[in-house]
């Protein structure tokens, strides 16, 4: 089981890093990227600076100006988003072929034990395809899914491609974008 849950570890740290390569091949790479890039870290910037020196005793005009900026940044976040959905795409071919491959190697195989009885949505994942019905014992597909998750967070932060600081601030303000995890301890 031990090996089980390396060689899994190992796999998802494989698959993030290649991802983390086609994507730097596809997007990060490119002028258009940098050029966006930039223009969202200068955009943000400036919002932040505005947004100190205004305080929260702000006339209505302001207040619009602020709104525009906000609105020429979401602008801006929209375009990179539709600019890495290339790479997301190839990305999710490429890791949907690979994970069926790997869930057919580990199938019918615990590969770990739970410390916990997962809640009842979650039993579905973390129990699948494997006979019993002892709810501690862990899939592939779950542990991948953990691992994966983990890793690629990480390894966006190290190699430097998780957004900055100012803008996850910027997104935690809007309450459709993505929450950000609430440890910062690489940033």
């Amino acid at each position: 089981m031990l090996a089980d849950c390396l060689l899994i570890i190992a796999i998802a740290f494989g698959t993030a890093l290649a991802g983390e390569g086609i994507t730097w091949l596809l997007v990060y790479r490119s002028d258009q990227y940098k050029r966006l890039k930039a223009e969202m870290d200068k955009k943000t910037k400036k919002l932040e600076k505005k947004k100190q020196e205004v305080g929260d005793s702000a006339d209505k005009n302001t207040k619009k100006k602020l709104e525009r900026e906000e609105e020429r940044l979401k602008a801006t976040n929209r375009d990179m988003s539709m600019f890495k959905m290339k790479s997301m795409f190839a990305i999710g071919l490429a890791f949907t072929a690979l994970l069926s491959t790997f869930n057919s190697i580990f199938e019918g195989r615990v590969v770990a034990k739970l410390p916990f009885h997962p809640i009842g949505f979650i039993q579905g994942l973390s129990h699948r395809n494997l006979i019993g019905d002892d709810m501690t014992d862990c899939s592939f597909i779950f542990l991948y899914i953990l691992c994966t998750m983990t890793v690629r967070q990480n390894l966006q932060k190290i190699l430097g491609f998780a957004p900055s600081r100012a803008m996850a601030r910027q997104q935690s303000n809007n309450p459709w974008a993505p929450q950000q995890s609430q440890m910062n301890y690489l940033r």
